[in-house]
């Protein structure tokens, strides 16, 4: 029988010399490696790409604010694409916050991106629910883009937030005075009336002539004539108090022709009331301020209502006295008749 040759295992010394390349070969791959990698970390530390982890969020928040504190600098100055930058460095460097979203956002508004302002707005919503800027924004974003239900439910959004917090970064008074224009917008005179009233009721932030001067007119659409006078001389009151040691003229003119569009306002008032020398009074006061400024188209549209105005109430005061006037008596009244 024959027979089966049987395998022997392999010595030591055969293994060795089948496999004795492999080893150095690993060693070489293990250096390569190692110097590949230590490369890289070398190229990382001079450009800033790798951080000590120790330090990574110290210095990116420095960093940060830096960029956030330039952005707002801009913004202030009015270079609104150098804001945008700067802000979109912080947003970029993954210390994101919502200010900076929000601020961003304002200045996208202030470029016209509404699509990019409202999505800011989003994300510093999204980032932090109780900013109430960041709802308060969005409001005034919506109400510009006219989705009125929107800003509606932002601004009432912004209220409850407020109302909740210690240190709101929008005063009641301005949440208000905000929702009552929009009430007002919406022809819903009661709502704006009753936030106008709560505005003014808020001793924080300071109070506008424009919320006396809006809760006017929806008196106005009311039909309440004589709270909307009230209205009118309250709103000219807290304008001549801003008027006092002011030096920008720009800004002194603009608030001037206010008084001037409300005295004129009240004049018409007066007249639904039936009192015609109150008119005339308050006619003759926006005739002078008019005169003032030099404008001479609003001097000669006053001008007109003013002998208008006069005219109707001489004839008034000649029907009660049983007087008819004839033209010969004017023609006699008047001084060139002496001549």
């Amino acid at each position: 029988m024959r027979k089966t040759p049987q395998k022997t295992k392999p010595t030591n010394a055969t293994h060795t010399a089948n496999t004795g390349w492999s080893a150095p070969i690993y060693v070489y791959w293990f250096i390569i490696l190692f110097f590949i990698a230590a490369t890289f970390y070398i190229l990382g530390r001079s450009h800033g790409m790798i951080h000590n982890p120790a330090t990574l969020n110290e210095e990116i928040l420095m960093q940060a604010n830096d960029y956030f504190n330039s952005g707002k600098e801009k913004l202030n100055a009015g270079d609104i694409e150098g804001a945008i930058a700067d802000l979109t460095a912080v947003v970029d460097s993954g210390a994101v916050s919502n200010t900076a979203y929000i601020a961003r956002g304002e200045a996208y508004m202030l470029l016209g991106d509404y699509k990019k302002a409202l999505s800011d707005f989003n994300s510093a919503i999204e980032h932090d629910a109780t900013n109430v800027l960041a709802f308060y924004d969005k409001a005034l974003l919506e109400m510009r883009l006219e989705d009125y239900d929107a800003a509606m439910i932002d601004i009432n959004n912004a209220l409850v937030v407020a109302a909740t917090s210690e240190n709101s970064s929008v005063p009641m008074r301005d949440l208000y005075a905000r929702r009552g224009q929009l009430n007002l917008w919406l022809k819903n005179w009661d709502g704006a009336i009753a936030d106008y009233t709560n505005s003014l009721s808020h001793p924080d932030g300071t109070v506008s002539p424009n919320v006396y001067a809006e809760r006017a007119e929806a008196y106005t659409a009311r039909g309440d004539y004589a709270d909307a006078i009230a209205d009118y001389a309250s709103a000219m009151q807290v304008i001549k108090e801003q008027l006092n040691g002011i030096t920008d003229v720009d800004l002194g003119e603009k608030l001037s022709r206010d008084v001037m569009l409300y005295t004129e306002k009240s004049a018409a008032l007066y007249l639904k009331l039936g009192n015609k020398e109150a008119a005339l009074t308050n006619l003759q006061g926006a005739l002078q301020i008019a005169t003032a400024l030099n404008d001479t188209d609003t001097v000669e549209h006053l001008n007109k209502l003013v002998s208008d105005l006069q005219d109707s109430i001489n004839s008034d005061n000649a029907s009660k006295s049983g007087q008819t006037v004839t033209m010969d008596q004017v023609t006699m009244a008047t001084p060139d008749a002496a001549k």
